[in-house]
């Protein structure tokens, strides 16, 4: 029988994470973004682990800022988008929208996410039964529409949700209870909601992470995933409008929140 991956949840800088991927059977391990260098060589340290890859979502320095010492201490070769390598660290292996690769025995599908950034990507480990999203699909929101339009992430966020709810959601920051207070404004008649507000408080309170979460969670309580849903539409005065567009007001209102 083969060996599950083993994920950690690497809090790094304020509020980033990042992610180990081990494989116990060949003792190979990958880490997802690399905020800084020093927390994830502590974690290594600790659990005895080399690091032979990097996998990167997109350019931004709080996902990257770690690789060129780390690529120096271990030797781990790096994974990007194609799209994205004119601006990433130098790329050993560039991935394209829709591709797969294979990545410790596991096929890893490439997804183009497009939102946050343009070329923004995220990895789907079927097999782990996992999706690494970065600041694409976050825990109750999604990322800021710094270079991308409302209809690119409402696309790339269409292409997230249509994953197995079962799916395990590994996003990039612990931004989940100013999220909720911010969900709580759009939807406030949804109990699954109100559930989960609870839970972060209980969970924030002990400091524990609210990352990762998982899908059927965000189908069932992240208003940037449920444009179609007509409590939403009718508490926004918009029944009628397209569900990008009805995402796209969401998005709007919580820039201004």
């Amino acid at each position: 029988m083969t060996m599950p991956l083993e994920i950690i949840t690497l809090p790094c800088l304020s509020d980033n994470y990042a992610f180990l991927i081990h494989n116990p059977a060949s003792g190979e391990t990958a880490l997802v973004d690399a905020p800084e260098a020093g927390a994830v060589r502590a974690a290594l340290s600790e659990r005895g682990w080399g690091l032979d890859w990097i996998l990167l979502t997109h350019h931004h320095w709080d996902h990257v800022d770690g690789v060129a010492e780390l690529r120096e201490a271990y030797g781990a070769k790096v994974i990007g988008a194609e799209a994205d390598a004119h601006r990433l660290p130098r790329l050993d292996k560039a991935v394209k929208d829709g591709g797969t690769f294979s990545l410790m025995g596991e096929e890893v599908q490439v997804m183009d996410v497009s939102g946050h950034t343009v070329g923004h990507i995220a990895f789907y480990i079927p097999a782990a039964e996992a999706v690494f999203t970065a600041d694409s699909l976050m825990a109750l929101g999604c990322g800021r529409l710094f270079e991308g339009t409302a209809q690119q992430m409402w696309a790339s966020l269409s292409r997230l949700a249509a994953l197995p709810p079962h799916t395990v959601v590994y996003s990039g920051h612990e931004y989940t209870q100013a999220n909720a207070g911010f969900a709580v404004t759009v939807d406030p008649g949804n109990p699954a909601l109100q559930d989960r507000v609870r839970d972060i408080a209980r969970a924030r309170e002990k400091g524990t992470p609210t990352v990762p979460s998982s899908l059927q969670l965000e189908l069932d309580t992240n208003p940037f995933l449920r444009a179609a849903d007509s409590a939403i539409r009718a508490h926004l005065g918009m029944e009628d409008a397209e569900d990008a567009e009805v995402f796209a007001e969401i998005r709007k209102r919580k820039d201004n929140f």
